[in-house]
């Protein structure tokens, strides 16, 4: 029997596992992924868009992160590990003749858990230095106030459905007039030790 054959024989058979979006996306089912056993998918990790889960088609520019952190028979569950923008939806807010005025800092939600946050904002015209600084001012001011309000599902939302953008874009409009403001990109840094995904996620977060 050559080496090839006695490989397939060998293989073990795959069994499809549904890829469960966590309780603040109604556990949405996020696709299907393969596997030999069930407890080798935990920790695996799955990109969709925000657009599979609210099927809103203005949300398609959005990518969502997700890793699973436990399997219950053929389904495994899941927390948000991050978000960002498209590439091309960045791209359109930029034009020419304005500013694009960039932030990027560390939050930590109620609950405890910490997130990297890269917020955006696009003024109409150029602005000056000196406005450039006050919108990122206040741009850190507001996200990290709505994080110590919130807890981590909350904010998670209030973050990538724009409430929060919103929030931002009616304080630094007043500094000077916005085109947009975005979070642009997010990343879960560290959940509580004593949260459910704190011991399969750990050593992920550390390697990240």
């Amino acid at each position: 029997m050559s080496s090839k054959k006695a490989k397939v024989l060998k293989a073990q058979p795959k069994i499809w596992i549904t890829v469960i979006a966590p309780k603040y996306f109604g556990f949405t089912e996020l696709g299907r992924t393969p596997t030999s056993s069930p407890d080798k998918v935990v920790r695996r990790t799955l990109w969709t868009t925000l657009y599979n889960i609210t099927n809103d088609f203005s949300h398609q520019h959005i990518k969502m992160c997700f890793q699973i952190i436990k399997v219950e028979g053929d389904k495994a569950y899941t927390i948000f590990k991050g978000h960002e923008l498209a590439r091309d939806y960045i791209r359109s807010l930029v034009r020419r003749g304005s500013s694009r005025i960039d932030s990027i800092f560390d939050v930590e939600t109620k609950d405890g858990y910490q997130l990297r946050v890269f917020m955006l904002a696009v003024t109409v015209k150029r602005a000056k230095t000196s406005q450039k600084s006050a919108i990122r001012a206040i741009m850190r001011r507001v996200v990290e106030e709505k994080a110590s309000q919130l807890n981590f599902e909350a904010f998670v939302q209030e973050l990538v459905l724009g409430k929060i953008s919103s929030d931002v874009y009616n304080e630094t409009k007043k500094i000077y007039p916005l085109r947009k403001v975005e979070a642009m990109k997010s990343k879960l840094l560290r959940v509580p030790l004593e949260s459910e995904e704190a011991k399969v996620l750990h050593q992920s977060l550390q390697e990240s």
